[in-house]
């Protein structure tokens, strides 16, 4: 799948650690774990403290909140549906969730929700895995009334608590209107939410279920799940949004008792899992491998290669485009790859260091995990730093800028 594969370079390596060194040096990120790999050959990087004035040292077994890096994992478990011809992409979804058959659409995205046309047609597999479907969150749409109720009646209101358990989470899904026509435009997350509901009802079990059972499980990924027993939180440090104005750490996640110390209701697709380093390695050589690991097989050729080329047409993908270059200062240049894929970003043009076809996405809670078929490389770094402030967006920047000069070919 690529042609270099000659590993990375010691000077390259040591000049990827001094740059590392330097954000934990600075106290603008208290600790961090990042994992390179090229050529049979990893490294890995654990540097400062789980807490930010101190405390126990970063560890490679380090447990982090991978926020949306979730997506391109759970994404896994719907590919195995379409592999074994129990999902199509074509198939309406009314089948398994009927809360969002007859749709009812709003005349314009912005208006007031009662005034709706009917949907043109079902909304269809294909619309959910390509987060197409007609709703999510769409940062133009802040403040109209199909927003707010989103933000309301899914999982992103933190005064409203966590998420209801999936059948009342869609029963109230199922009461809005579409904001656009079922696959017209692609709109960010709410659709892999979605997802771990839709694998739940189509293989009748809990989401984390199937895919422990036929993807985490095999890949050896024993610490990736939707919370932290009690016998490894010592591992999860908590997650801190820093302030803007001051630079001071805020607490969003503690650890004992937080968020992630009890199985949640609602196991969220779009960023519900926690990981580690070597977990999440091990999940992006698989798809490197084309779908297998170790000798087995979890996902088909053709399966990694739909989630990992772009599948949006120019016309879906313009409000995505527009969104990353025109709201760097909430993204801080994050999300700029031209494409999307399953689940991920895919890199439709030469943007930066990275080359076309690399894929992979990143998460709000400072993490960031990609695959580069040409240069067969996988990286993955992991922090415990929101992206409130411009330093954790900037490190994952300078972490793979200097990786890609790591290269020795």
């Amino acid at each position: 799948m690529g042609t270099g594969n000659s590993g990375l370079s010691a000077a390259g390596l040591r000049r990827l650690h001094e740059v590392l060194a330097r954000y934990v040096g600075s106290g603008k990120i208290p600790g961090l774990v990042a994992l390179v790999s090229r050529g049979g050959q990893t490294h890995v990087e654990a540097l400062g403290t789980m807490l930010h004035d101190g405390g126990a040292p970063m560890g490679r077994d380090t447990i982090f909140r991978m926020a949306s890096t979730s997506k391109p994992v759970t994404m896994a478990a719907a590919m195995i549906l379409l592999d074994e011809c129990r999902l199509r992409l074509d198939d309406p979804v009314d089948e398994w969730l009927p809360e969002l058959a007859d749709r009812q659409v709003l005349k314009r995205p912005d208006g007031p929700l009662d005034d709706t046309v009917p949907a043109r047609r079902p909304i269809t597999v294909r619309d959910v895995l390509t987060s197409t479907f007609g709703l999510g969150v769409d940062l133009p749409l802040m403040g109209s009334p199909i927003m707010t109720a989103v933000l309301e009646r899914s999982n992103y209101d933190p005064d409203a608590g966590p998420a209801p358990e999936p059948d009342k989470w869609m029963r109230r899904l199922g009461e809005l209107p579409l904001s656009y026509q079922p696959g017209e435009r692609w709109q960010y997350d709410l659709a892999s939410d979605l997802l771990g509901v839709l694998v739940a009802r189509v293989t009748g079990r809990p989401f984390e279920s199937f895919l422990r059972e036929r993807v985490l499980d095999p890949l050896g990924m024993t610490d990736t799940a939707f919370h932290v027993p009690a016998g490894k939180i010592d591992r999860l440090p908590p997650v801190y949004f820093p302030d803007p104005e001051t630079g001071g750490f805020h607490v969003w996640d503690e650890a004992e008792g937080g968020r992630w110390s009890r199985p949640p209701a609602f196991q969220s697709g779009g960023g519900g899992l926690v990981s580690t380093v070597d977990d999440y390695h091990a999940y992006f050589r698989m798809l490197l491998n084309g779908g297998t690991h170790e000798g087995e097989r979890i996902l088909s050729r053709p399966a990694v290669e739909l989630m990992t080329t772009n599948r949006l047409t120019s016309e879906q993908n313009a409000a995505r485009n527009a969104l990353a270059r025109d709201n760097v200062h909430l993204s801080f240049g994050q999300g700029q790859h031209g494409g999307w894929g399953l689940g991920m970003a895919v890199r439709a043009y030469c943007g930066d260091y990275a080359p076309i076809g690399q894929f992979g996405w990143d998460g709000g809670t400072g993490t960031s995990a990609y695959a580069d078929p040409h240069n067969q490389l996988t990286g993955v770094l992991l922090t415990q730093i929101g992206l409130a402030t411009p330093d954790p967006a900037r490190l994952i920047h300078d972490f793979w800028t200097t990786l890609y000069q790591a290269i020795d070919d």
